[in-house]
């Protein structure tokens, strides 16, 4: 089989996972090469699937990266497709998990036109682009510093974005975060991320900020969580799944749900990159 593993331009030299993911699918005698998906002269329809991996940049052009999966999937099968893309590239799909009863952190939401100081007052707290990857344009702020967090959301609103506010949950600084990855709804590995955002710091001016990650064994109420939040997904389980987790006084809080472009830490994982070849084969047998 000829797989593309769809990167950015920008990203290929950035992406640990991609090195692994193509000798492991070359093992199983697939046809496997890094594509950057902003490549113009690409002609996608020559791969049996196109897998996106490390397309980072596409918050910069949401419009344009929907509508190539979109070209894509008409002329080959892309995964995870289109229609969940579409729907998990925008944060507002929180909502809709919390709607199911996934344990959300609290999330508020502005839309453009929206007064940008409207968001309920929290001691510490993120702000956020509803489109946005690797932490670029987030940033977190305490109760003093609220002045310059509005002025922070209106620039992204007047840039015609929508906004995401939500509590900063101070158990991370300590604790960090937990990411299970899930292949085919079977869970796979889990890695610990160090706290990213610092109090009152500027947001990062790079493709993504740096990550200090290691191996974690997940709790059994973090796994509890994780396949409630598989289980809301529209049209189930995807081929890939990340689910990142926040600690809190209420137990294991859902930050993010990454059924995109998520770093799936293989070198953290030994094996991981034969099991994910082996739910990508398993999914297009079905």
């Amino acid at each position: 089989m000829r797989i593309a593993l769809a990167t950015a331009i920008a990203a290929f030299a950035l992406d640990d996972d991609l090195p692994p993911l193509l000798d492991a699918l070359r093992a199983r005698g697939h046809v496997a090469e890094a594509v950057a998906w902003d490549d113009p002269t690409v002609s996608w329809s020559r791969f049996d699937l196109v897998l996106l991996r490390s397309t980072w940049n596409y918050t910069e052009c949401p419009a344009e990266f929907l509508a190539w999966c979109e070209r894509v999937a008409a002329s080959t099968r892309l995964l995870n497709p289109p229609d969940l893309v579409r729907w998990n590239t925008d944060k507002r799909y929180l909502s809709d998990l919390a709607s199911k009863g996934v344990p959300v952190i609290p999330a508020h939401f502005l839309a453009p036109g929206d007064d940008p100081a409207s968001f309920p007052t929290h001691a510490e707290f993120v702000v956020k682009p509803c489109i946005g990857a690797g932490s670029r344009d987030t940033q977190r702020y305490t109760a003093p510093n609220r002045a310059a967090a509005i002025a922070h959301a209106k620039r992204l609103l007047d840039a015609g974005r929508h906004v995401l506010v939500q509590p900063y949950l101070e158990a991370v600084d300590t604790a960090g975060e937990t990411a299970l990855l899930f292949f085919a709804g079977r869970f796979s590995h889990a890695i610990r991320k160090g706290p990213l955002l610092q109090r009152d710091g500027a947001a990062t001016a790079a493709l993504f900020a740096p990550e200090a990650i290691t191996p974690r064994e997940p709790s059994s109420a973090e796994i509890e969580v994780a396949h409630r939040a598989l289980a809301a997904i529209p049209g189930g389980a995807p081929l890939y799944a990340r689910v990142d987790l926040l600690p809190s006084t209420d137990g294991p809080q859902l930050l993010e749900l990454e059924l995109t472009e998520p770093s799936l830490f293989f070198d953290h994982a030994p094996g991981s990159a034969e099991r994910f070849v082996a739910a990508i084969e398993s999914t297009l047998a079905d």
